[in-house]
């Protein structure tokens, strides 16, 4: 009988550890072997050429392999990129060596095992929305959008009247939401900024029937303190802040002393990057930070890597592709490519015949680590994240 010759395919060690599991290997010896099985990629931005002759030579030493930039050598170049390559096992006896060694590369070992540890996936866990609670990394969660405002790109005005958003926050609620995002200021390509009396306006009454009649959280969207603090003492559960505290670095204090969940999204003015990770990484470390010198407990926090905000469609497109990257912050991440520009312009259709498109975006990004996604069409969307989790998730 010939012998069949395949590949597969392992993303932890836990997937590691059943496929080894399946030829008969001994439990043990599954435990010994699985981290042999999974290979990281690392890079490490901003390594002086000291440092980096020291890691390159020490991953060499543990059979994995570094890339530098060819001015390290000879220390020609102030600093340089390192792209780590090894297999866990090589990277647990690598940062042994790196942990005794001079020059700040003790606190880097201590930073790259974590990134290691959050390539494993979100471990699942309770998420207190000011007394509701969410089952993060179960399923898929669903927000659906609810925009109380006269212009925004998709729904503008049709839920203005606090009696219809209700109503069809509650329809949402049937279709499968897992939360409302409630929001009173469009964020559509050249959208005007309204007031903080404004924005209260719409959204308060609105708010108030939502906390007293729906069994999900509800989410407030919004970048204004003085609309966040009215938000929370009227029932919030969420603070949904489009700038990541950028814009205003007091949300992270009022998610503190109100006990919410804190979601922060990229955003910035253009649309240049040296890397889109290494960028998006870098910001959220920052925005983390600052939520953490506010009071705000990490597990408390959900980022958005901002699809459709400072970035081209070539971008968003490539955000999707990579977000698995993402990973390395270890924290929820939520995505909202509903009915987007970027769909528009792929498929050259109206954002009221985006569904198929919006559909395979949010396929996509469950594929590739999303925990929670953004949608209008939370009946749809429900089907797609239903049917992609059991392939991705397993079960049925």
């Amino acid at each position: 009988m010939e012998i069949t010759v395949y590949s597969i395919r392992v993303d932890n060690k836990e997937e590691a550890f059943k496929a080894i599991a399946s030829v008969g290997a001994d439990p043990a010896g599954c435990r010994w072997m699985a981290p042999k099985a999974v290979h990281r990629l690392i890079m490490l931005d901003g390594v002086q050429p000291r440092q980096a002759n020291i890691i390159k030579q020490e991953l060499l030493g543990k059979g994995g392999e570094a890339a530098v930039s060819r001015g390290v050598v000879d220390c020609s170049v102030s600093e340089s990129k390192v792209l780590l390559m090894g297999t866990l096992r090589q990277y647990d006896a690598f940062l042994v060596k790196i942990e005794a060694q001079p020059f700040g590369l003790k606190a880097l070992a201590g930073r790259i095992r974590e990134v290691l540890g959050s390539q494993e996936g979100l471990r699942p866990h309770s998420l207190d929305c000011r007394g509701k609670i969410l089952q993060l990394g179960v399923k898929t969660l669903l927000m659906g959008i609810l925009n109380v405002t006269p212009d925004s790109f998709s729904d503008g005005g049709r839920f203005y009247d606090p009696g219809l958003a209700l109503e069809r926050a509650a329809q949402m609620v049937d279709e499968g939401a897992d939360i409302i995002d409630l929001g009173g200021e469009s964020t559509r390509p050249g959208y005007v900024t309204v007031e903080a009396e404004e924005e209260l306006a719409r959204v308060i009454p609105v708010l108030k029937r939502l906390v007293g009649s729906l069994p999900v959280p509800v989410s407030i969207d919004t970048t204004k303190p003085a609309v966040a603090r009215e938000a929370l003492e009227v029932g919030a559960h969420m603070l949904n802040d489009q700038w990541a505290l950028r814009s205003a670095p007091a949300m992270a204090g009022l998610a503190a002393e109100y006990g919410s969940p804190l979601v922060l999204m990229h955003n910035q003015q253009g649309s240049s990057y040296r890397d889109l990770t290494g960028d998006l990484v870098a910001y959220f470390q920052e925005s983390v930070s600052l939520a953490a010198a506010a009071g705000v407990a990490r597990d408390r926090l959900i980022i958005d890597p901002g699809f459709g905000f400072g970035k081209t469609p070539a971008q968003n497109l490539e955000l999707l592709r990579r977000m698995k990257e993402l990973r390395c912050l270890g924290l929820p991440v939520l995505v909202g490519t509903s009915r987007k520009s970027t769909i528009g312009k792929v498929l050259n259709l109206p954002v009221d015949q985006r569904l198929e498109g919006t559909a395979a975006t949010v396929a996509v990004a469950i594929v590739n680590g999303a925990d929670l996604v953004r949608v209008h069409d939370v009946k749809e969307m429900a089907r797609v994240a239903t049917m992609t989790d059991a392939i991705v998730r397993g079960g049925t």
